[in-house]
Parts: structure tokens; C-alpha cells; sequence
């Protein structure tokens, strides 16, 4: 048996959407800024997965800028927001546990003299409000953080958040990475006081290479990339019609049935959490999102049970695939205060629509039945 259960770095794209990239590709893929019809179908594509996403998060197509996915869309909002009130304040508010192309950007722009704090978080992964309102500053122009955790699944607090700065009464743009959460919770940026925010489209079975930035309408960012002017000049180059195209569609199956797949999730989220509760010495790190399960399993390092997890056919991550690949301790597990054996010690299981009872059951049998030898053979 084969069983992925690591959503939260990639899922597996709807036959839907291979089909439709397919087509795109074959039959219908003019450049969208050429005047001829070959030109204006490819731009029907853009404007039609704009109108999705518009309909989607309630708000004006012209708010939805298409990028290569959360990276670009992360480093498009927090620089050009930066650079864009550079003369207002050069003081920046984030999370000690965000993703790496929120926490590198904010680093990088320590080079140009900005000021960036780092807000602690608690024992559950969630920032804390009252260190939140204490550190905003009459030169602070933007706060960042992310809306699902991608290790833990905690769910941060966005529209208390929200409030916060609005009743700081500064001129603040409040920036989410929603990679982790477009897809699996609903949203709505304008109720939730969100000014700027980050989606990727591989992680809801759309295309890799795909993703958006929401903008605000009467917010002003600076592009990063220059060129033709394509997207009102936010995002130069020729589009990717046959990626939009399928990120559109990707994301109206999700939601057309999101409350059941959440319904559904979640169910099965606890399901596995109940399946692995008597195993001994394991800790659980879940947060509320319902496709994310963090365990540690004291006494084996994470990358042992991994692999022999994957022997099995079972595929797993020790954290974030951006930075799995690298020694480093988990930045997120570390400063919600797990210990550094602990930290090297924990497995994330991600779900996806496509996750049965059947693989959590053998996934849950396989783990304890490897663990004890695992335990037994490891050098401490």
C-alpha cells in the first residue's frame, strides 16, 4: 500500500485540472497580451480564474495579482509594501515561526536598515496579542503572520490580530501567508482586516508554479518585477495561462465542497491521533487546522522513522519541505519551547482529500510496530 500523507509540501493535482493544464497547453495557448483570438482566449482563462478567486474570497478581481506561487507572493507583499512606506517607518512585526520565505525576506531587508521583531509565540504555536500591541511603534508599516502553521497547523488569530492594529490607530498593513490555509478553512481578507495575502497552488491539488497575491484595493506596493507591464505593471511577464488556469479551477472544487472536506478532515485528523494515543512516550503538537499532525516520538530521531515509514510506503516529513533536506532544528518547534531532543524527534502527517481511514489505520499499525525496535537501536 502507498500512502501520502504529506500534504502540506505538495498535494496531488485533480485529473480536472491536469486536463484542463493539457488543454490549455495544446490547443489554447496564444500569449494573453496578443490582440488576436488565439490571445484574447488564453486571456479568458486569466479573467476567468481571477472571477473565481474574486467570488471565492469575496472581493474585486482586480485584487487577485497571479505570481509562481507563496514564495513570490511572500517576497512580493513584504518587500513592496516595505519599499513602497519606506518614508513612513522602516519597522517591521512578524512571527518567530514563519515560514522561510516570510523569515529570510524580513532578514534580507535588515540590509536596507529595517528593524524587524520577532513575536514569541506560546506552547501551541500562537502569537501572543498583548506582546503584539506593545510592540507596535509610530514607524512600524507592516505586520506579517502567517495564518496556518506548516509544521504544527496552529491557526493564528488574524482578526484579533486585526484589530489590534487597528485600534493602534497607525497607518500598519497587515500581510498572511494563507498558503496553509487558502484551501482548508474559509476566508474572507476583508472581514478578516487582511491588506495583503499569500496563496500557492500546489498545495489544493492545482498546478506547481501557481499561486496569487490578494492586494487590497487602495493598497500601494512596489513590483519586484519589471517588464512588459502585464497585470496592471505588479507583475511583469507573460502569464502562465495553462498554471492560472488550473489554480483557478483548483480552487472552486475545493471550496464548492469545503465544509464537507473540512468536516471530513477533521474527523480523520482525530481519527489518527486517537489510533497512535497509546503508544508511550509520544507527545502531540497539532494544532487546529484540520490537515496537519505533528508527534514527537521520544527516542528515535525523526529522519530514522521517516525512512522506515517509507520503506513501508508511507511518506511522511520531519517539517517543512523547504527546509527538511537541512540539519537545522525546527524553528517553529523550538520557539514554542520543545526541546532540542524532542524537536529532532517529531514527525508531521498532513492529510488531503484524498486520505482514507484505511492508510491512517496501517500508517498508525506500522508506526507502532516499528517504533519499539527503532527505540531499542538508537544511541543516546
Amino acid at each position: 500500500m502507498e500512502v501520502y500523507l504529506d500534504n502540506a509540501a505538495t498535494s496531488k493535482a485533480f485529473d480536472e485540472v491536469i486536463e484542463l493544464c493539457g488543454k490549455v497547453m495544446r490547443t489554447d495557448y496564444g500569449n494573453p497580451s496578443s490582440l488576436h483570438n488565439k490571445g484574447l482566449d488564453a486571456e479568458h482563462y486569466i479573467r476567468d480564474s481571477k472571477d473565481i478567486i474574486a467570488k471565492i474570497l469575496k472581493c474585486n478581481p482586480k485584487e487577485i495579482i497571479f505570481t509562481s506561487g507563496g514564495t513570490e507572493s511572500n517576497n512580493t507583499a513584504i518587500i513592496g509594501a516595505a519599499r513602497a512606506k519606506v518614508r513612513r517607518g522602516k519597522h517591521i512585526i512578524t512571527s518567530s515561526v514563519e515560514h522561510a520565505s516570510v523569515k529570510n525576506v524580513t532578514e534580507f531587508l535588515k540590509n536596507d536598515g529595517y528593524e524587524i521583531t520577532y513575536l514569541p509565540v506560546d506552547s501551541k504555536g500562537i502569537v501572543d496579542l498583548n506582546v503584539l500591541r506593545d510592540s507596535i511603534r509610530e514607524d512600524t508599516v507592516l505586520i506579517s503572520i502567517m495564518g496556518v502553521n506548516n509544521e504544527v497547523g496552529a491557526v493564528e488569530p488574524l482578526e484579533e490580530i486585526a484589530n489590534v492594529i487597528r485600534q493602534s490607530g497607525q497607518d500598519i498593513l497587515f500581510h498572511v501567508d494563507a498558503v496553509q490555509m487558502y484551501g482548508k478553512l474559509p476566508i474572507n481578507p476583508k472581514k478578516m482586516g487582511i491588506d495583503l495575502m499569500s496563496v500557492s497552488g500546489h498545495k489544493l491539488h492545482g498546478p506547481k508554479g501557481t499561486g496569487f497575491l490578494y492586494v487590497r484595493d487602495g493598497v500601494r506596493i512596489l513590483p519586484l518585477i519589471y517588464g512588459g507591464n502585464q497585470q496592471s505593471g505588479m507583475r511583469s511577464g507573460t502569464e502562465n495561462v495553462p498554471g492560472i488556469a488550473g489554480l483557478g479551477l483548483a480552487s472552486k472544487i475545493v471550496y464548492d465542497s469545503l465544509d464537507e472536506t473540512m468536516k471530513r478532515m477533521s474527523n480523520l485528523k482525530e481519527s489518527f491521533r486517537e489510533m497512535i494515543s497509546d503508544i508511550p512516550d509520544i507527545k502531540d503538537n497539532s494544532g487546529d487546522a484540520p490537515h496537519i499532525v505533528s508527534i514527537t516520538f521520544a527516542g528515535v530521531r525523526s529522519e530514522v522513522l521517516l525512512h522506515a515509514l517509507e520503506d513501508k510506503g508511507i511518506y511522511v516529513s520531519s517539517g517543512s519541505a523547504c527546509s527538511s533536506n537541512k540539519p537545522e532544528l525546527s524553528n517553529t518547534l523550538i520557539n514554542m519551547g520543545v526541546d532540542n531532543d524532542a524537536a529532532e524527534s517529531t514527525l508531521r502527517f498532513s492529510l488531503s482529500r484524498y486520505t482514507t481511514e484505511e492508510e491512517l489505520r496501517y500508517t498508525a499499525d506500522a508506526v507502532k510496530e516499528l517504533l519499539p525496535m527503532l527505540r531499542r537501536f538508537t544511541r543516546r
